[in-house]
């Protein structure tokens, strides 16, 4: 019999569940994993199927939606920390993967249930609409607006949460914009509605209205003053930086030095006179 360790954990107690279904010829998955497993396959139908909205979640013209976006929406509900890629493999190998159609790293439901339409635009929301930026790009953006971007629509919600929720996938801190969406006038940008969420493509300057920048921020833009550029010292020779000039007064040979007098013997001479003396 095998004796209790104190404290078991979890995996402690899996291994032990595998052991007794193995003895008995049954599967060592244990009926708490399994039930992960099948738990986590009903709420993937519901996100890729029927509500990707309510995860703060897009998908593209196919139906797909990144592997890593998905993990990180299903990571923010309540009790579902322990969702991996690890466990999102497990429900893509076990009888409900016929659900499910993965191509390199993008995920979406055989059967799909809602409707993108980018063509019909929506009714103009009445309020606020917020949208997430990273906080590099605050300054750039109130100034040029949201423009238009290859990976798709930029993402509004009339939730300030939900816009949040969403920012914090792109960045740790990230700015949330307040956009003002007029019902009338030249140039109106067109949105389109997904379940709660809002579509578009771009967003002018002029109708985001917050927040504003900081007091670092602002100090950041501000462009330092030209300095008037170093005048010359005039009356020396001129050379760059690095180098240096040569003096022949300070030359240690004094042959050079001098100019004057008798040539230095060459090696020669030298040679001849030591035989001499001898």
């Amino acid at each position: 019999m095998v004796s209790r360790p104190a404290g078991r954990n979890d995996s402690w107690r899996s291994a032990c569940e595998c052991r007794r279904n193995l003895s008995k010829g049954k599967s060592p998955v244990s009926k708490r994993h399994r039930f992960r497993v099948d738990e986590l396959s009903r709420l993937l139908v519901y996100v890729l199927a029927h509500r990707p909205d309510e995860f703060g979640l897009v998908p593209d013209g196919e139906g797909f939606v990144p592997v890593k976006r998905l993990l990180q929406s299903l990571r923010e509900e309540p009790g579902r920390s322990h969702v991996g890629e690890g466990l999102l493999r497990e429900v893509l190998l076990s009888e409900h993967r016929n659900h499910f159609e993965t191509v390199g790293t993008r995920i979406r439901a055989k059967e799909r249930r809602f409707h993108l339409d980018l063509d019909t635009p929506a009714e103009r929301p009445v309020g606020l609409l917020f949208a997430p930026i990273r906080k590099r790009a605050h300054p750039h953006v109130l100034e040029h607006g949201l423009k238009s971007r290859p990976d798709g629509p930029h993402v509004l919600s009339m939730d300030r949460d939900m816009a949040l929720r969403i920012g914090r996938r792109m960045d740790a801190s990230p700015v949330i914009l307040e956009i003002r969406i007029p019902d009338r006038g030249k140039g109106l940008v067109p949105l389109f509605a997904f379940g709660d969420l809002y579509l578009a493509a771009e967003i002018p300057a002029e109708d985001i209205m917050g927040p504003p920048l900081s007091r670092d921020q602002q100090k950041a833009l501000e462009k330092p003053e030209k300095m008037p550029p170093k005048e010359r010292k005039t009356g020396g020779p001129e050379f760059d930086a690095g180098t240096f000039v040569l003096d022949a007064e300070r030359d240690p040979d004094r042959f050079r030095r001098d100019g004057k007098g008798r040539k230095r013997r060459t090696w020669k001479e030298t040679s001849r006179k030591l035989r001499r003396k001898k």
